[in-house]
Parts: C-alpha cells; structure tokens; sequence
C-alpha cells in the first residue's frame, strides 16, 4: 500500500524539486542570508530522510574535539519531540529534560557525551542562546545540511553506502516518491563527503554517481558493535555472551536492516523480531505487545538499539521480569589520522 501511495505521487516530484531549487539558489544570490553566530559551528547532515549515521557521527566528532580541550555543545531540531521551540537539554553536567521533551537522537548523543545541547526549530536563535547559557565555543548541528539559515564552518554531508548503491526506484528519488530531501547535485556545497557503509563491505561509488563527488573530499566510515548494555542496569557485556542465544529484536528505527545483519553476523537468533517506525514513540500498548511476544516466543532476552533504549527504560517497572539489552556501536573512520587533521585545519584548531 506504501509503495503504490509513493507511485501515485511521482507527478508531485517536479514541483518538489523546483522549490528545493528556487529555494537554494534564493541563498546562492543571496537574497536568503545565512547568519552568523559567536561560536564555529559544524553541521552534520544528509541528502536523505534518515539512516545515513548523523547521530554516530555527531558523537564521535564531538568525542574527538573534547581532545583539544574547547568546549563542545550538540544543536539539534528536536525531531519527534512533544515540546516545541527552544529547550536547553543539558548544561554540560547534568540532563534537564526528559526524552519524549528533547526527542531520541538528541537524548543519545548526550547520554554518551555529557556535553551541553538544545533542541530548537531556529537553529541561528538556538545557536545563539546555547552560547550564552553554556559559553560553548563550538556547536555540532545534527541534521542539518538542509538548514542553510546558519553559517556553518565545515559543512559535513554523511552518505549511506547501501542507499548510494541501490537501483530501487522508490527509494533513489526525491520525496514524496523516493528518500531524497535533494538531488546529488546538493553534494556540491558540502565541504566533506562521509560514505557510511554501516556493517557492510567497502564498495566503490557507482559509475553513474561518481560525477557528482568528484573534486570532493571523501572519508570511509564504518560501524562496530562493541557490545551490549543493560538498559535497566547500565551493565556491559561482551557480545559473545549472547552468540546462540534466541532473543526478541525490537527496533523503531529508519534502517532496522543494519541492526539484523550484525547481530546475525554475531550469531544472535533475529527469527523473533518486531518492527517498529522510526522515532517510535513507546505506549503502554507497544510494551504490552512486546512483552507478550517475548513470552509466546520463548526468547531468552529483548534486545533493542540505543536509539530506543532511550525511551524505553522509562517502562523499566513493565519489563521488571524481562531482561532487555541495547547493542552498543560506535563510529569508526577507515582514515582517522587524516580526518581528525581535515577537522583541525578546517576550524583552525591548532591556533
């Protein structure tokens, strides 16, 4: 039914694609202005809605400039979230909100960073009074290359590898038909090309889309699974401790495939799955259902992402008889070395 839905409206492509076009070029003459804050700002971003990596790629650049002692903060729209405007998140100490205030990504990445961070729709008023509150001197945007409101320092574009090699219709377009938010043509403003290839091989650009990322500075990414971690407990363990073991997968994210293959690939049994949206808000409903999928299943725990962790250790009274489990990955650069020095010449960080 989606993909007939998606097939009815290929007429509205065109229309879509003029406004993305007018709408740049309105910036490229300058007649739309980027504005200016006190702090270097990097956005990291993509051409497609979601499953590129920009959330495991916001931490790990943060994580790296934390090296050179320069206070770091998270920007981020806040998607999915029950508040609007303005919302300080955390002070670089503690966390101010909840999740469902703040939204999943933004939540993760300072779970993982303890590092300041705001949701907001205007990132430039965003920017701004997450510098005054915190005194960051740079600002991480998530999700952001479409957002051309902010002058950014050093514009990052993440690229799916699955996504850059896929000839399927439905997907390799642009909204409402396909996943693009813009055409190829937009890899032009970015300063740096990130391929994520996830768990997968490293394969080469196609033939047909190596024009578009020529002149480009491209870096390899991968992820790896590092183990996982008990979401009521916040205990780790190695990840062969659950090779053969039969556990419920439960997923609410944009490419659930990437979470099924590693663990297959780690020997953990993903017979037993359930599927949710991306951003999937958790009701009582949906821990209902999965409890009672764990047990008609049989399975030995749950095992979830980190993304749903987040909202899911709120019903930690509902899964009290349940172990649950996050897979706990990171991103890792094919040539840190020379993306590390990209970032420091690029902000001028050695000055």
């Amino acid at each position: 039914m989606i993909n007939f839905l998606k097939i009815l409206l290929f007429p509205v492509i065109p229309l879509y694609a003029i406004a993305v076009a007018v709408r740049n070029w309105l910036f490229e003459i300058k007649i739309f202005k980027e504005s200016k804050v006190e702090a270097k700002i990097i956005s990291v971003g993509n051409l497609t809605v979601g499953g590129s990596g920009k959330t495991p790629m916001v931490i790990y650049l943060l994580e790296h400039l934390k090296k050179y002692g320069l206070k770091a903060g998270v920007l981020s729209r806040g998607y999915g979230r029950e508040s609007r405007g303005y919302l300080l998140v955390s002070d670089g100490n503690r966390i101010l909100t909840s999740v469902d205030q703040c939204g999943d990504e933004i939540f993760q990445t300072i779970s993982d960073c303890l590092i300041p961070g705001a949701v907001s729709e205007n990132r430039v008023k965003g920017a701004e009074r997450l510098i005054k509150e915190t005194g960051v001197k740079i600002i991480v945007l998530d999700d952001a290359f479409q957002h051309r409101w902010i002058y950014r320092d050093l514009d990052l574009l993440v690229c799916e590898q699955k996504f850059l090699l896929s000839r399927n219709f439905l997907v390799k377009n642009l909204f409402p038909t396909g996943n693009m938010r813009e055409p190829f043509t937009a890899v032009k403003r970015a300063d740096a090309v990130i391929i994520n290839r996830k768990f997968a091989l490293e394969e080469e650009i196609p033939d047909d889309l190596k024009t578009y990322f020529e002149g480009k500075k491209i870096f390899r990414a991968n992820y790896m699974a590092t183990g996982f971690v008990d979401i009521k407990r916040n205990e780790y363990h190695k990840i062969e401790e659950f090779k053969g073991q039969k556990s419920l997968v439960v997923s609410g994210i944009a490419d659930p495939f990437s979470l099924m293959s590693i663990l297959a690939q780690n020997g953990v049994n993903t017979e037993n799955r359930m599927v949710f949206i991306d951003h999937k808000n958790y009701s009582n409903k949906e821990i209902q259902s999965i409890r009672k999928k764990f047990y008609s299943s049989n399975s030995h725990s749950v095992i979830t992402t980190q993304k749903d962790a987040v909202k899911l250790v709120s019903f930690a009274k509902e899964f009290d008889d349940i172990d649950i489990f996050y897979l706990k990955i990171k991103m890792e650069m094919s040539d840190e070395g020379s993306f590390n020095k990209f970032i420091v010449d690029k902000l001028n960080l050695n000055q």
